[in-house]
């Protein structure tokens, strides 16, 4: 292994600074305001984050601009230490609690976020954070970050073979995303257009005109609501266990094996799933089970698109009852076209999975070689010659 050499962020970076700690005033109209909560797999969620005024965006953005080639860091709250990449060249948000790596240069700043996701920046950031109930990075920690720095072509072959994975993980992620919108497009078609529908007969009802034949109930009419269970006594495993973010773990013991939609108790309501396979849901969450075989894809279609965060009923920390998800009220279509419909979206949904399968074996494969690649252990000649990939 050739000799690295270690450098503080400050001296690696021409400059380490951090956005507001302010809380400005949420405007209808203005720039996006991203904080630590909206920095998640290396990308920004924008759809959550709320806007402030053109004044308060000028004055945030006097000391912390992100400029392409920054590398953004969550200081604060559960997605503390998670980071992204800012890739464009058009740049027109503000952040608060969000350090700021600025680099300016793609080689030496997609260097650093691989540094930062390893488990060697993962445990070194670990180090950094303080406070129990609320943990936050100092930015005085941040700018004392050692990097690991080795010479110019093993940054370049080695960034060459983790960015053509995250490429490709990216790539499904925008088909599955794609995928999405094209089911979510056949279900406003056929249940809030009717257009396969229109040559036939309507009928009045409390929610408007809808075919013969349909009816106005609740959700419980169509599924069971049940709670998730705690998880903390399962062994490891590979049934996936579900919280409001996604898969928290795998464990060795499924709560259910058939198709389901998992619904947020607490949280992040709008984070609403579908899966086809064994899993554990924990107890911030809920999963159903379907009354009438084959129709989950419709439950999910029709679930994700609501608001929930409407029927919230929390205040400080959003959550949702059983009660509530019952009452929900829906059209519902005959049996033989709820069976018609899942026909139709079913090889979407395949597709999807497909991509969501692939995506998982790239990211298992990206994280085996990360570390090793990010301490030198492995040689770039074991890996260019592909024999690793098979």
């Amino acid at each position: 292994m050739e000799e690295w050499k270690i450098i503080k962020a400050c001296d690696y970076c021409y400059n380490v600074t951090d956005g507001t700690h302010d809380s400005p005033k949420q405007k209808e109209v203005g720039k996006h305001l991203i904080t630590s909560k909206h920095i998640k797999e290396n990308r920004i969620d924008f759809e959550h984050a709320y806007k402030i005024s053109e004044e308060d965006y000028k004055k945030i953005i006097s000391r912390s601009k992100v400029d392409q080639w920054d590398i953004l860091i969550s200081m604060i709250g559960a997605y503390c230490g998670f980071c992204c990449i800012e890739s464009s060249t058009q740049t027109d948000y503000a952040i608060k609690n969000v350090g700021l790596f600025k680099i300016g240069d793609e080689l030496k700043c997609r260097w650093l976020y691989y540094y930062l996701t390893s488990p060697q920046g993962k445990e070194q950031l670990s180090i950094l954070r303080s406070g129990s109930s609320q943990p936050y990075i100092p930015l005085g920690a941040l700018r004392n970050l050692d990097i690991p720095v080795p010479s110019t072509q093993y940054m370049e072959l080695t960034i060459s073979i983790l960015k053509s994975l995250d490429d490709k993980i990216e790539l499904n992620r925008r088909i599955n995303e794609n995928l999405e919108q094209q089911a979510q497009a056949l279900f406003k078609s056929w249940f809030v257009d009717f257009e396969p529908f229109k040559d036939g007969k309507f009928v009045d009802s409390e929610l408007g005109m809808i075919p013969e034949g349909w009816k106005v109930g609740n959700l419980e009419e169509l599924v069971e609501v049940k709670y998730g269970k705690d998880h903390k006594k399962l062994a490891s495993g590979d049934i996936p266990v579900y919280g409001s973010g996604g898969i928290m773990r795998y464990a060795d013991k499924s709560l259910y094996d058939k198709e389901s939609v998992l619904i947020p108790r607490k949280g992040s309501l709008n984070n609403v799933m579908y899966v086809n396979h064994p899993f554990w849901t924990v107890d911030t969450m809920f999963y159903t089970c379907m009354k009438i075989e084959g129709i989950a894809k419709f439950i999910y279609l029709l679930i994700s698109p609501k608001d929930l965060l409407s029927m919230n009923s929390g205040s400080a920390v959003p959550s949702m009852t059983v009660d509530i998800l019952n009452k929900i009220v829906i059209t519902i279509p005959t049996t033989t076209i709820l069976q018609k419909f899942e026909s139709i979206v079913k090889p979407i949904f395949i597709m999807m999975e497909s991509c969501s399968t692939e995506n998982k074996k790239l990211a298992q494969l990206r994280d085996t070689l990360l570390p090793r690649l990010m301490s030198g252990e492995l040689a770039i000649t074991d890996v260019d010659d592909r024999s690793i990939f098979q």
